[in-house]
């Protein structure tokens, strides 16, 4: 009863399955519960691109524009190309339906293994980062990151488990309480360079020579840069989730989604090259461009502030994805049928609260420093691209319907440049990137053996014409007891009238005590059997186990069902089971893995 009034101050009463239709997303709510990691990007995304140039020195900063620009180009191809995901597929799955429907199981169990991985690292990075921002305006806080990370993870779980709706409506204000903070950033940046407010020697300019400079720190700055495009496949994977039109919606919010992202990842990279930020380990990027645009009045607050807020909510979106395509995989039987089930507030609560969990042990791993997982977070994205874009690729020349050419061109540049970035991933950051060659193989591994238990149980369960059920002649019934109890007086009345032979087991642990049994016994029962065993090593499990087995053998000989019915007392305080020493729980439990053998128990409730 308590647990059920918790549960219920916490997600709420739970909503009848016909209300499901209510729990569908607009394009604006979709847009503030889908884009947060997208757009959240935006802020260690450049940074990312500075530390790498920073190498060299400030000098070099001036390749973070075109660096800049070729983010772009493949965010316009990666929009493009899941827009076309969308319409093809409205029913949703993203990376792993296309991969699989296009290039074959295992090409959809990488997309589909490596997007699960990365939504817990989406939630553990952006809930990371977003108390790093936290603690760059305080910090005094810094010492206490684990633990405000597990804190605001635990939040966005409890809000998840709420439902869709209601955790859209409240990540709507921060997101586009974000969006306002840096366009005004931007904007306000812009207007001082403008107006002559920003010294010109604060950079190096356009096209300076850089001594030092190779095309593997360009390529490793580039595939940095390519973190500030996590994210953008989450719409894809949740068109179920709209409105209907569904795919239309989708489709449209994907577009709403690239055109933000672009505008702020344009005014951040452009005021830091300015401005001549320097990346510091003690304060980021978009603080330290707020402080030199605002000073540190009310507006720098509200940058970081919103800045720290979309962080952590970005994690909101691994919430809202890892669910969904864990459902696609479960429904293909590859991971556990329980990902099927909807919760009280029609949410999959079961992906929704294994995500929370994950993502914590992630951050305690770690320490709350997660910036070493971006790279490996990046690249867990771009191996699902290459696969969906791949996967486009075959379906159009499969099928090849009205303008196919003009969206295979749109595949292919998205295929080749996904492609490019993670050769380029792996090139640069092997020693960051090498354990997805570790851990893909073991998931995939993981993935077959799951699938091949449940074809397995779905044939053994399967009714087959002609094919008859083992018919038994005889029931016999062995009860376990520990003493003459109302317990076991109980379960021998039932043992009685559902058995044809019923046999009482005693362990004794002396010759005294043994004798004892059988003496009182045969006063009380003389008409039901009673087996006594002796334990000299006051073991109880072992004699019954050996017992039970003699008695399996001989019942299949005659043909007989052989059921152990065990007595077992209910307290009716839960903590008053530590008082007892649960044997016949323990018994129950060996039984069950044993063969030809029926398991009963027989409940005896105490009263006070």
């Amino acid at each position: 009863m308590r647990y059920s009034i918790m549960k219920k101050a916490l997600i709420g009463k739970p909503l009848k399955t016909s209300e499901l239709g209510e729990q569908k997303l607009s394009k604006l709510k979709a847009l503030a519960i889908l884009s947060s990691d997208a757009l959240s990007s935006v802020a260690y995304g450049p940074e990312q691109i500075l530390i790498v140039l920073s190498a060299i020195g400030l000098i070099a900063f001036w390749y973070s524009l075109p660096i800049g620009i070729g983010v772009l180009v493949l965010l316009t191809a990666l929009i493009l190309s899941y827009r076309q995901i969308i319409h093809a597929y409205p029913h949703g799955g993203g990376a792993y339906i296309v991969s699989r429907s296009n290039l074959g199981e295992n090409a959809g169990l990488i997309a589909g293994g490596s997007l699960l991985v990365d939504y817990i690292l989406t939630v553990a990075v952006s809930v990371s980062a977003g108390t790093d921002a936290l603690t760059s305006a305080f910090p005094e806080l810094h010492g206490h990151n684990v633990i405000i990370a597990s804190l605001l993870v635990v939040f966005i779980t409890v809000l998840n488990l709420r439902g869709v709706t209601e955790s859209a409506s409240v990540l709507a204000y921060p997101v586009y309480l974000f969006v306002l903070a840096l366009l005004i950033l931007s904007a306000a940046g812009v207007w001082q360079i403008i107006s002559g407010h920003v010294p010109a020697d604060l950079h190096s300019p356009i096209g300076t020579a850089v001594p030092g400079i190779s095309l593997f720190l360009l390529l490793r700055a580039f595939s940095s840069g390519c973190s500030a495009l996590t994210g953008v496949e989450a719409v894809s994977n949740a068109v179920p989730n709209f409105k209907e039109p569904a795919a239309k919606n989708a489709a449209n919010t994907l577009v709403m989604m690239g055109v933000l992202l672009a505008m702020l990842f344009s005014g951040i990279m452009f005021l830091a090259y300015w401005l001549g930020i320097t990346p510091k380990a003690e304060e980021t990027v978009v603080s330290q461009i707020a402080s030199q645009v605002f000073g540190r009045n009310i507006m720098y607050y509200f940058v970081q502030g919103t800045t720290a807020l979309i962080l952590v909510l970005a994690a909101n979106t691994g919430f809202s994805a890892f669910p969904l395509l864990a459902v696609n995989l479960a429904t293909d039987k590859y991971i556990p049928r329980m990902f099927l089930m909807r919760g009280d507030r029609l949410g999959y609560s079961n992906g929704i609260v294994t995500l929370g969990i994950m993502s914590i042990l992630l951050i305690i791993a770690f320490g709350g420093e997660t910036e070493q997982l971006i790279p490996l977070y990046a690249v867990g994205v771009f191996i699902p691209f290459t696969l969906s874009q791949s996967g486009m690729i075959v379906r159009w020349l499969r099928e090849k319907p009205p303008g196919w050419t003009h969206k295979l061109m749109i595949n292919l540049i998205g295929a080749l440049i996904s492609l490019t970035v993670v050769i380029i991933f792996f090139s640069t950051k092997f020693s960051q990137v090498w354990p997805v060659l570790i851990f893909l193989p073991i998931i995939i591994w993981m993935f077959h053996r799951v699938k091949k238990h449940y074809e397995a149980t779905g044939e053994q369960l399967r009714m087959k014409a002609g094919e008859e059920a083992l018919r038994f002649k005889g029931n016999v019934v062995i009860v376990p007891v520990a003493g003459i109890t109302k317990v076991v007086e109980q379960s021998l009345h039932y043992a009685e009238l559902i058995g044809d032979t019923v046999i009482a087991v005693h362990v004794a642990f002396d010759r005294e005590s043994e004798k004892r049994m059988e003496e009182r016994w045969e006063k009380w029962k003389p008409n039901i059997r009673l087996v006594t065993l002796h334990s000299q090593y006051r073991s109880l499990m072992r004699p019954l186990a050996r017992f039970i087995d003699l008695a399996v053998e001989k019942a299949s000989e005659k043909e007989h069902t052989l059921t152990v019915l065990i007595p077992q007392f209910i307290t009716k305080k839960r903590w008053q089971d530590i008082l007892h020493n649960q044997s016949g729980l323990r018994l129950r439990v060996y039984l069950l893995y044993q063969k030809n053998v029926i398991v009963t128990t027989v409940p005896y409730r105490f009263k006070k």
